[in-house]
C-alpha cells in the first residue's frame, strides 16, 4: 500500500522556508540616471553662471540646488527614480564645489565670503 501522506523531515538536513524576493517596481536604469546627471549638471551650471563673483555664485547654486531637489522629489514620487537620483547626485557635486570654493577663499583671505 502506498502512503499518500507527505513525510515529515527527519531533521538530519534542516531546511528553511525560501526567502522572499523583493523587486523594485521602478528600477533605476543607466540611461535615466545619465539623463538626470546631465540635466542636473546643466541646470546647476547655467544658474551658477548668473553669479558674477563667489558670493552670488554660491547663493545662485544654493537656490538652484533647492529647486532641483524639489524637482527630484517630485520625480521620485512619480516613479522616475533614475532621473531623480541623477539630479540629486549632480546637485551634491555642485554644492560640494561651491563649499570648497568658499573654504579656499575663507582660508586664504581670513574673511567670510558670503556676507
Amino acid at each position: 500500500m502506498a502512503d499518500h501522506f507527505p513525510h515529515t523531515p527527519s531533521g538530519l538536513f534542516p531546511s528553511r522556508p525560501p526567502r522572499p524576493t523583493y523587486r523594485e517596481p521602478n528600477r533605476v536604469r543607466g540611461g535615466a540616471l545619465s539623463a538626470g546627471l546631465g540635466a542636473g549638471a546643466a541646470w546647476m551650471l547655467f544658474l551658477g553662471l548668473l553669479g558674477d563673483d563667489l558670493r552670488t555664485y554660491v547663493w545662485w547654486s544654493l537656490l538652484a540646488g533647492a529647486v532641483a531637489w524639489a524637482a527630484a522629489w517630485v520625480l521620485t514620487r512619480q516613479g522616475d527614480r533614475g532621473v531623480a537620483a541623477g539630479v540629486a547626485i549632480s546637485v551634491g557635486v555642485a554644492w560640494s564645489a561651491a563649499a570648497i570654493a568658499v573654504a579656499v577663499r575663507w582660508g586664504m583671505s581670513g574673511d567670510w565670503p558670503l556676507w
